[in-house]
């Protein structure tokens, strides 16, 4: 009995240090892109995860205590997948009484279909799901879009970017999308994946694993965590570092002459040289020839 009331309060205590370490990260987050505003009806995009179980957890967590008054609802997208177990998500947000909506749509079957065997149906079905929340937002007044994403998705997506699209870029924390029509944000953004599956375990969330893509084997994401990973437990600290990197960009030492202006740029020979403005100016070509 002694040992179990010790084990439960050690349970407690990293339950709570979890939470507190997620509440300032969210929070911080949301002022830094400044993700929520007063009058807000956030949507929380939730899957069944432990991602999006963390992120509505955390929200409803400091709604308590916020400075300014915002809304949240939980929304789920039931896609039809064989199995898929449909009262989990409306048992879990019935008693935790907060405003859910439960949305029908059979993706499932046009992925099957559209996606050949064997080959990746993620960004099929990412698309097709995007546009059915996005639709729903907009009907029912929605100001912002909340979802799951975490700092080592932002990490693994920029990698995945570089590896196989030739291109610098990630998820950002907030953005509106294409159409203009809603405002996503990403309020886990500076959480770590690692905290994330610690407190969903402590805190016993009823996860429901995806069948549609999960089960894929050899997928380019999983190869990309799976190297985060790696480096995460071989060299403390390098997950950390590139993460800051991403925080801060300096557009003149890369090579996008469309976000840099390389071809104005020219050495200031005045003040290497000591002159004044009394000297007379060159143009280039003058100069050169001299």
């Amino acid at each position: 009995m002694a040992e179990q009331l010790k084990d439960d309060r050690k349970t407690t205590l990293e339950l709570n240090k979890l939470q507190k370490r997620l509440r300032r990260d969210v929070g911080q987050a949301i002022a830094d892109f400044g993700m929520i505003e007063a009058g807000d009806k956030v949507m929380c995009c939730l899957s069944g995860g432990k991602d999006s179980y963390t992120m509505l957890d955390i929200l409803l967590n400091l709604q308590r205590s916020a400075p300014v008054d915002f809304q949240v609802i939980a929304v789920n997208l039931d896609q039809k997948q064989p199995g898929f177990p449909e009262h989990v998500l409306p048992n879990y947000l019935s008693e935790l009484g907060v405003e859910y909506h439960i949305i029908e749509k059979d993706t499932y079957s046009i992925v099957k279909e559209k996606v050949p065997e064997g080959k990746t149906t993620c960004g099929l079905c990412s698309r097709l799901r995007r546009g059915i929340l996005y639709n729903f937002a907009e009907e029912h007044g929605v100001t912002k879009i909340a979802l799951g994403h975490h700092r080592d998705d932002l990490l693994e997506t920029l990698f995945l970017n570089m590896f196989y699209g030739g291109r610098l870029k990630t998820m950002p924390p907030k953005l509106k999308s294409d159409d203009g029509r809603n405002v996503v944000i990403r309020p886990l953004v500076y959480a770590r994946e690692k905290d994330i599956e610690r407190y969903s375990s402590l805190r016993q969330f009823p996860i429901i694993p995806c069948n549609l893509c999960g089960s894929q084997e050899n997928l380019q994401r999983q190869v990309v965590k799976d190297m985060l990973k790696s480096w995460d437990r071989e060299h403390p600290g390098r997950i950390e570092s590139m993460f800051r990197a991403i925080c801060n960009v300096s557009p003149s030492h890369l090579a996008d002459p469309s976000i840099h202006d390389f071809n104005s740029l020219e050495v200031d020979w005045r003040a290497d040289n000591g002159a004044t403005s009394e000297t007379p100016a060159y143009e280039r070509l003058d100069v050169l020839n001299l």
